[in-house]
């Protein structure tokens, strides 16, 4: 199997290990979190609702100190239509430019895209191994109260 057949393959798996949890197709626009008795509570923000995608943001509730954005996180494109979901970045600090420069391979594109998706893929296994599910989410904007600073944990 090839590299692109591979990456095609992760992008039908991320979408079934999404669906299945948190059946962000049904949501809308908003900011919802996940609490799991023993886990981290995972903020899933539907940032927009189009007739063929959705797209998300997973994000444990810790701060970057540097950039003051969730840290780690991944932002996902799910495709309704082609049952597919894409991480599109998962460090909000670094531009895909700053990792592989303005001007990148075919492979070296399709060897980040692999990246970002095996971290996807892993990461919902465990988010899901964890317990986090339709049923533990809720609608919720976290207090400040409830954000923690990576810098202080």
């Amino acid at each position: 199997m090839g590299r692109f057949e591979w990456l095609m393959g992760l992008y039908g798996e991320n979408f079934g290990r999404l669906t299945r949890m948190f059946q962000p197709q049904v949501l809308v626009e908003g900011r919802y979190l996940s609490r799991v008795p023993g886990g981290l509570d995972l903020q899933v923000d539907v940032l927009a609702q189009h007739a063929y995608t959705v797209e998300l943001r997973l994000s444990y509730l810790m701060i970057d100190a540097r950039t003051g954005q969730p840290d780690p996180s991944a932002y996902v494109r799910l495709y309704r239509d082609a049952r597919q979901a894409e991480a599109t970045h998962c460090y909000v600090g670094r531009h895909w430019q700053d990792v592989l420069g303005l001007r990148p391979s075919v492979q070296a594109l399709v060897g980040h895209r692999l990246r970002m998706n095996g971290f996807l893929n892993k990461w919902l296994d465990y988010l899901e191994g964890q317990g986090h599910g339709p049923h533990s989410l809720t609608d919720g904007d976290p207090s400040p109260a409830e954000k923690k600073n990576v810098a202080c944990a």
